[in-house]
């Protein structure tokens, strides 16, 4: 599935589709999902006239991510359902490296790995790769091979369709609403709901599911990193309100503790030794720790109020045909 919300992306959807199409595994069907955008969705629906495996559907709930990705679990037919952002492709064997963690009925998830591609042509020297989550990626400090997680990121994922039947869609009002609100953990929310749900469910990341996923030149500035990482601090207080701190804040505990700590240190090293970019690594790491704890602190508050909240929707009604 790949939701998509703007005709600027045109070139990139019609790539992240081709990726699709091209899989070592066939997907059995790919479904785009278009976000209130009504001149989108009949150019797509013109280009994919005749290419039956890809349908083409608007988002029947409210305007963002999480309502577009609802729409499509809804409309599925497969037993396991992936997300691909639209400005992403996914290697060949993407689909197959997914497949194979579902050979273990337990596994209810399945997670990959994300490599950006700069607009510029390469990494900010400025930008740690510990923050590379703020841009959809794959971030320093996550464990290679194929590990055991809290929650996969939603942008290169896979769920088996009964894990929507035990605990519901996606949370609308906490993630993505095109470029407008850089809000984010929705994925965290629903695979700790999901563990809940079935705490024998088994969540995995297998780093050969690999797709790249393009960073935009606005994105590539301090500007961005300090919105997106405060942001992150928002919908964190969400999750914690909803689900309680110690298992949402469960991973982060150890990634402050330890990733960043190193990521500082590695930094103030390399500054040491006058190699580019490591006062700055350094410092955005420290930067996006506290702007983060603000974004905390304040949605903290706001959620006590009942100023911040969000709505989980009730389990999709499909028939959970094999894929």
């Amino acid at each position: 599935m790949i939701c998509v919300y703007t005709e600027d992306r045109w070139a990139d959807i019609l790539a992240a589709v081709a990726s699709v199409r091209a899989q070592s595994r066939p997907a059995r069907e790919t479904l785009l999902v278009v976000d209130h955008h009504q001149t989108l969705l009949e150019r797509l629906s013109r280009e994919y006239k005749e290419v039956p495996e890809v349908r083409v559907l608007a988002n029947a709930g409210p305007r963002g991510l999480s309502a577009g990705r609802n729409t499509g679990i809804a409309a599925s037919h497969g037993e396991i359902i992936a997300f691909l952002d639209d400005d992403a492709v996914a290697e060949r064997d993407w689909l197959r490296h997914f497949a194979e963690g579902y050979e273990d009925p337990r596994v209810m998830a399945v997670g990959g790995r994300t490599m950006p591609i700069w607009a510029s042509g390469r990494r900010p020297a400025w930008f740690p790769e510990e923050f590379d989550w703020v841009v959809g990626c794959t971030y320093k400090g996550l464990p290679p091979g194929r590990v055991r997680v809290r929650n996969v990121l939603g942008g290169n994922a896979s769920f088996r369709r009964t894990a929507f039947d035990a605990a519901g869609g996606f949370a609308t009002g906490i993630g993505r609403d095109g470029d407008k609100r850089p809000l984010g953990c929705e994925e965290t929310e629903l695979c700790i709901r999901l563990t809940r749900a079935r705490p024998d469910a088994i969540l995995l990341i297998d780093d050969r599911a690999v797709i790249h996923h393009r960073v935009p030149e606005p994105r590539e500035h301090f500007a961005y990193f300090r919105t997106r990482t405060y942001a992150e601090g928002l919908s964190k207080a969400l999750v914690a309100r909803s689900v309680g701190a110690g298992k949402g804040l469960e991973s982060e505990r150890r990634y402050t503790t330890r990733v960043l700590p190193a990521g500082v240190a590695r930094g103030l090293r390399d500054a040491a030794l006058a190699r580019p970019g490591g006062a700055g690594r350094a410092g955005a790491i420290v930067a996006g720790v506290l702007t983060a704890a603000g974004g905390y602190v304040l949605g903290s508050v706001r959620a006590r109020r009942g100023g911040a909240t969000f709505s989980v929707v009730e389990p999709p009604d499909s028939e959970g045909e094999a894929a």
